[in-house]
Parts: C-alpha cells; structure tokens; sequence
C-alpha cells in the first residue's frame, strides 16, 4: 500500500525573497494593485511504496528526508500532510492533485 505525501517548503519570515518580490512587481504592473506580498516556496508530491501502513513512522522519514536533502533549516520552512493508503496507480491527470482546478480557469494566458 503506497503513501502520498505533499511537501510545503517556504522561506523563514525575515529572509529576503527576491522571486516574491518580482512577482509582485510585475502583477501590480499588470494592474493587480492589491498585492502586497509574494513569498515564492516550493510543493511536492512524494509516493512512498513499500510495507509502511503507520502514517506517524511516515511522517519520521518525511521529516528525515526533509532535514537532510528537501529543504535548508537555516532559511526555510516545511510543512506536510500524509495521505495514507493511496490505491492509485495510474499518472495524476494533469491539472489535478494539488493543480488549479482546471475548471475554474478563466483562460488568462491560453
């Protein structure tokens, strides 16, 4: 039975984001005034096969595999979320898990 983890890793509050920042930029040149604050971070998906069923010894090697390649602890932050049991075998669709719903694009960019 394989896991499905989601990975959230972002910068600490205080370190300088100069992607966020030109992000920004550019959306209020586009017109979006109301932006205040883009903080740009990182979002993966990991599926973990083998025996493990427990979602907290999961979690233990998550937090591991985190601290010791995903993310640097001195500027970043992580958070997770363990979906247990995912019977899924076959390619997420594109623009599904995690993706913007397709259905709510308004065509912007196409």
């Amino acid at each position: 039975m394989a896991m499905q983890v989601k990975i959230f890793i972002t910068l600490k509050q205080g370190v300088l984001d100069p992607q966020g920042l030109s992000i920004k930029n550019a959306l209020n040149v586009l017109g979006f005034t109301e932006v205040e604050d883009v903080r740009m971070g990182k979002y993966l998906e990991l599926r973990l096969g083998g025996d493990k069923e427990d979602v907290s010894a999961t979690a233990l090697v998550v937090k591991e595999m985190c601290r010791k390649l995903l993310t640097n602890p001195v500027i970043e932050d992580y958070t997770y979320q363990v979906i247990d049991q995912v019977r899924r075998t076959d390619p997420v669709p594109e623009g599904s898990a995690g993706s913007p719903d397709p259905a709510k694009n308004d065509g912007v960019g196409e």
